[in-house]
């Protein structure tokens, strides 16, 4: 029997990270984990108790909180679903109240040791797929393959804004092009895990490759390695 690999997939926001690794589990029969999604989760939480005072987190009231948040994937019809203290909240995390925070909310050092200690324990056993910024840096640095996914700025923003169409939430090119330029600002510098291409990681330029393009250049790179 083929050993199951550990694939760690970073990169910035919007460059089709979760579309990749979600084909892939398909295509593997791995585990998906959307460890941005989890971030998310924690900052809806935060949201909706108050934690957050225009637009800045109470560090303090939120780490007191920590142990009241309970995330939880459990795949309904062949999708992957976060569940917040036992709610789907798969589709309220992608708004935009959320997106404008969850970056301030990831840079508090005692939320990603609660994240990465549970993304850890669901990686154990191999046959996984996890991405987001500090994947192969931080939570899985001795993965087989390590991935880092990036995309033209102009591409991602579309690709971002096309989401937030599909999902029916309102917003136009130039308020998510400001989110992105934030995110990723607030990503490569923040001091707790910040967002870096590892050395043994390999580059995939998705810019100008579809779907399924991604997914075989993948898939070969397995086979090759």
């Amino acid at each position: 029997m083929q050993k199951k690999l550990t694939i760690a997939i970073d990169g910035f926001s919007a460059c089709g990270k979760s579309t990749l690794a979600k084909d892939l589990a398909k295509k593997l029969d791995y585990i998906f984990i959307d460890s941005g999604a989890m971030y998310r989760g924690v900052a809806l939480y935060c949201l909706e108790n108050k934690l957050i005072i225009e637009g800045e987190p109470l560090v303090d009231k939120i780490i007191e909180n920590l142990n009241h948040i309970q995330l939880q994937f459990k795949t309904i019809d062949q999708q992957s679903l976060l569940f917040l203290n036992d709610r789907n909240v798969s589709t309220e995390i992608r708004e935009n109240a959320v997106a404008n925070v969850v970056s301030k909310i990831a840079t508090i050092k005692e939320v990603r040791q609660k994240l990465v200690s549970e993304q850890q324990k669901m990686g154990e056993k191999g046959g996984i797929i996890m991405d987001g910024r500090d994947i192969a840096s931080v939570v899985f640095p001795s993965a087989e393959l390590k991935l880092f996914v990036t995309a033209d700025t102009k591409i991602r923003t579309q690709r971002r804004l096309d989401e937030l169409k599909s999902k029916g939430i309102k917003s136009s090119f130039g308020e998510v092009a400001k989110n992105l330029e934030e995110r990723d600002y607030m990503d490569t510098h923040r001091a707790e895990s910040p967002l870096i291409q590892v050395e043994d990681s390999i580059v995939l330029d998705n810019s100008n490759l579809n779907r399924e393009e991604q997914v075989e250049w993948v898939l070969k790179l397995i086979e090759e390695q």
